[in-house]
């Protein structure tokens, strides 16, 4: 047989033998499904990579790396104001419960499960919340309890929730316009209730000096008797004559005079 007698023979072989498997990216596992004999594969998770099969099986591919999912959902708060989120999802299936995924859901899991379940537990969350705390003040607790919620409720759908968080929030005019001027009545508060504390303490420090100094002088002057300071004028006197310079001492007449000293006389 020729060269290309053979290369005929072989080409139809080699696409049959082609035809026959799937071939599985990086990050992503497959689930083979078996047309005549049991249908879904239990027990078997395929891996990356090129994996053979009879031409009428076929293997369902699935990305098992975490996936993002942005929803826009429409609210209601406790007060009933309609409020716009934009939120982001990431998820996964289950690389080890492939199979099961398949037969409960399929590969449609998150417009059946996921979407629904993110956009049901949204809106039960935020009816118990005002607006301003869905806007601002609660906002981060808010996405905490909507993980925590799908994580559980996706618990048994064999697919894992890694992170929600609130994109973006958009209320309505009238109530975004409030919500800033209530936030900036506080803020103001919030500053003219550091410059009292402030002004408070300069005035307590004041206080407590001015009170030191008082309480200096009435000591001093409490030591200050008139004995004590005509001894000490006594002993300045005694000092003062004891110098060698020419001096004049003058006597008092007076009942509490003290000599006066005149020096620098030549």
């Amino acid at each position: 047989m020729s060269k290309r007698a053979k290369l005929l023979v072989m080409l139809p072989l080699l696409l049959l033998a082609v035809g026959c498997g799937t071939n599985i990216p990086s990050g992503h596992h497959g689930i083979k499904y078996k047309r005549f004999s049991g249908g879904t594969e239990m027990g078997q998770i395929y891996a990356e990579g090129f994996n053979w099969h009879m031409p009428w099986n076929s293997i369902f591919v699935y990305k098992t790396q975490y996936s993002e999912r942005k929803e826009d959902i429409t609210v209601l708060s406790s007060d009933g104001a309609s409020i716009q989120l934009e939120i982001s999802i990431w998820y996964r299936p289950l690389a080890e419960k492939l199979d099961s995924l398949q037969v409960k859901v399929g590969p449609d899991y998150y417009d059946v499960m996921v979407g629904p379940g993110l956009r049901g537990e949204a809106r039960r969350i935020c009816g118990h919340y005002k607006p301003e705390e869905i806007y601002s003040t609660k906002r981060d607790t808010i996405a905490v309890e909507l993980f925590d919620a799908l994580k559980y409720l996706m618990a048994d759908k064999y697919i894992d929730i890694n992170g929600v968080i609130f994109r973006n929030v958009i209320l309505p005019n009238k109530i975004s316009d409030a919500i800033n001027e209530k936030l900036a009545a506080q803020q103001e508060a919030q500053r003219m209730e550091f410059t009292l504390q402030k002004e408070t303490q300069e005035a307590e420090r004041k206080r407590i000096e001015a009170q030191g100094i008082a309480d200096f002088q009435k000591i001093v002057s409490s030591g200050l008797n008139p004995m004590l300071l005509r001894w000490k004028g006594i002993e300045a006197t005694e000092k003062l004559s004891a110098s060698p310079n020419t001096k004049v001492i003058v006597i008092g007449n007076s009942k509490d005079g003290m000599p006066l000293i005149l020096g620098g006389l030549e």
